[in-house]
Protein backbone atom coordinates (compact mmCIF):
# COMPACT_ATOMS: atom_id res chain seq x y z
CA UNK A 1 0.00 0.00 0.00
CA UNK A 2 1.31 3.42 -0.94
CA UNK A 3 1.05 6.67 0.97
CA UNK A 4 -1.23 8.55 -1.39
CA UNK A 5 -4.96 9.23 -1.60
CA UNK A 6 -6.18 5.58 -1.37
CA UNK A 7 -4.37 5.01 1.93
CA UNK A 8 -5.89 8.17 3.47
CA UNK A 9 -9.31 6.52 3.34
CA UNK A 10 -8.09 3.79 5.69
CA UNK A 11 -7.22 6.23 8.49
CA UNK A 12 -10.67 6.27 10.14
CA UNK A 13 -10.10 3.58 12.79
CA UNK A 14 -9.73 4.67 16.41
CA UNK A 15 -10.89 7.85 18.10
CA UNK A 16 -8.92 11.09 18.16
CA UNK A 17 -11.15 12.76 20.77
CA UNK A 18 -12.73 11.27 23.92
CA UNK A 19 -14.87 13.00 26.61
CA UNK A 20 -12.91 15.51 28.68
CA UNK A 21 -12.90 15.00 32.43
CA UNK A 22 -13.05 18.76 33.10
CA UNK A 23 -15.63 20.12 30.62
CA UNK A 24 -17.35 16.87 29.61
CA UNK A 25 -17.21 17.62 25.89
CA UNK A 26 -15.81 15.00 23.55
CA UNK A 27 -12.83 17.23 22.69
CA UNK A 28 -9.95 15.67 24.65
CA UNK A 29 -7.24 14.63 22.17
CA UNK A 30 -5.73 11.34 23.29
CA UNK A 31 -2.51 11.73 21.28
CA UNK A 32 -1.87 15.33 22.36
CA UNK A 33 -3.19 14.85 25.90
CA UNK A 34 -5.09 18.13 25.83
CA UNK A 35 -8.69 19.26 25.43
CA UNK A 36 -9.52 21.39 22.39
CA UNK A 37 -12.53 22.90 24.15
CA UNK A 38 -11.40 23.89 27.65
CA UNK A 39 -7.61 23.51 27.44
CA UNK A 40 -7.32 20.78 30.08
CA UNK A 41 -3.89 19.13 29.93
CA UNK A 42 -2.37 22.24 28.39
CA UNK A 43 -3.21 24.94 30.92
CA UNK A 44 -4.68 25.24 34.41
CA UNK A 45 -6.95 28.07 33.27
CA UNK A 46 -10.12 27.54 31.26
CA UNK A 47 -9.57 28.14 27.56
CA UNK A 48 -11.47 31.28 26.50
CA UNK A 49 -11.13 33.91 23.81
CA UNK A 50 -12.63 37.39 23.48
CA UNK A 51 -13.80 36.64 19.93
CA UNK A 52 -15.80 33.63 21.13
CA UNK A 53 -19.40 34.56 21.87
CA UNK A 54 -20.27 34.05 25.54
CA UNK A 55 -23.79 32.86 26.31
Amino acid sequence: MGKGTPSMGKRSNGKAHVPCRRCGRSAYNVAKGACASCGYGKTARMRSYSWAKQH
